[in-house]
């Protein structure tokens, strides 16, 4: 196995939520971004790949060009870890906003501060203290 990658797909709404992590998550990057143009199997101006960098870690993103059914699950999240109370609360607030709260902030027993929440795009996050 050479590597393996992580891939969101989004259904019309990619681009959206690269925007709202590029200005919310601290450490994120868009590397490439290609977006459909007229006459391809996406929608234009929708997202065909992108590669974003969230503290050094890859994901291959995209919005797919067929309608499903599914989409993400909060068994799929992201895991960070902050470096202070005030970093995570900040990052929690941002995130859960337009979202759902799975967990609210609080001490837990496993972590002096966690929470885990859905942001607007779907994708879940777990956040904790260091």
């Amino acid at each position: 196995m050479k590597e393996i990658t992580p891939f969101l797909m989004f259904q019309g709404n990619a681009k959206q939520a690269i925007e709202f992590y590029l200005k919310t998550v601290p450490n994120t990057e868009l590397v490439t971004m290609e977006l459909y143009e007229v006459n391809e199997q996406g929608a234009e101006g929708t997202v065909k790949s992108a590669l974003l960098l969230i503290d050094g870690n890859r994901f291959f993103i995209n919005d797919s060009p067929v309608e499903h059914k599914f989409d993400f699950t909060p068994s799929f999240s992201f895991f960070i870890t902050a470096d202070s109370v005030f970093e995570q609360q900040d990052l929690f607030n941002k995130l859960k906003r337009n979202g759902a709260i799975l967990m609210p902030l609080d001490n837990y027993g496993f972590s002096r501060s966690f929470g885990w929440c859905i942001d607007q795009f779907g994708m879940s996050w777990q956040i904790t203290v260091q």
